[in-house]
């Protein structure tokens, strides 16, 4: 068995490698070719610390080169930080094959499966991206999100360090960037991603234009949300990563009020690609994430084959 470090991973996998290797296994999960182990926690506190340590995973088939895997991503925390490794089985043989670090490619995973949304249910002609959140999955999600469109510019809100992080921003991008408040960056972008801790909704649903995509990635807790009734009422169609993952973690979606998301609009994200829903030009879409299994062994695998351990 093979241990890629860290370096490893950042050597080998890039962000549009990520979207396709994402795109792939959503397609695959769309297709029921796929399965995902839930996330499970078990916490404690030793000492003053807060502990917990969380384990997810997957079965991939193979999909061209690369072979079908049995994987398993766990992770611990102290007092909320975290480090993560993905292990990864031959479906052949059963075989432990390789361990992965994960730190580096859980920072792009999730603004990889954002992209792969944003590529389905963003409007084509999208000019102008909010990112509420001044952290590191904002700084993801404002660079994956600009390859997928052809922003011309971008809105940032955050609580602190806003006009900072829109300076360091608009340096990486090539973009204007601005910091505004939260009202203005509601509605005026044409795709909105939020990641923030905020255990509140972030803005007025009502605010959002007609026709605009909200990505929501900043909790996988149920009793934390980032977007409000008014906006889910108004979405035809809420994207998820997987139901089951969502309905036990998302709060958005576990404390809307009932009947303000009917269950045929709550869609998975592999149903849509493998089959594609009409989108009106005025329809809100909304995409919430709470990150699943399938994910990090997406990663894992294509990374692992890249440095010759599949």
């Amino acid at each position: 068995m093979r241990l890629i470090t860290e370096a490893d991973v950042a050597a080998q996998l890039d962000p549009d490698a990520a979207v396709a290797a994402l795109r792939a296994a959503f397609a695959q999960h769309g297709r029921g070719q796929a399965q995902v182990l839930a996330r499970h926690r078990a916490t404690a506190t030793q000492d003053g610390a807060a502990l917990a340590i969380s384990a997810m995973g997957a079965i991939l088939d193979a999909d061209g080169d690369l072979p079908a895997v049995l994987g398993t991503k766990v992770y611990s925390a102290r007092n909320g930080r975290y480090n993560f490794l993905v292990s990864l089985f031959s479906a052949a043989t059963g075989e432990a094959l390789a361990t992965l670090e994960a730190n580096e490619f859980t920072r792009l995973r999730t603004a990889a499966a954002t992209a792969v949304a944003c590529e389905l249910l963003a409007p084509p002609d999208a000019k102008t991206l909010a990112v509420f959140g001044a952290g590191i999955q904002g700084r993801a999600h404002a660079e994956e999100l600009a390859r997928v469109r052809r922003f011309e510019r971008v809105l940032v809100c955050a609580r602190s360090g806003a006009e900072a992080f829109a300076a360091g921003l608009q340096a990486s991008l090539g973009l204007p960037v601005q910091a505004v408040d939260a009202a203005t960056a509601a509605a005026q972008a044409d795709v909105i991603a939020t990641a923030t801790r905020s255990a509140t909704p972030l803005f007025d649903g009502a605010l959002v234009k007609p026709g605009a995509f909200v990505a929501a990635v900043g909790s996988s807790t149920k009793a934390a949300r980032e977007l409000d009734d008014a906006l889910l009422g108004r979405a035809a169609l809420v994207a998820v990563e997987w139901r089951a993952a969502a309905q036990q973690e998302a709060g958005d979606i576990v404390l809307a009020a009932p009947g303000v998301i009917a269950p045929e609009r709550l869609v998975e994200l592999g149903e849509l690609i493998v089959r594609p829903r009409p989108r009106a030009a005025q329809d809100v879409v909304v995409y919430k994430s709470v990150g699943i299994g399938l994910e990090d062994v997406a990663l894992a695998r294509w990374v692992a084959r890249r440095v010759g351990a599949l």
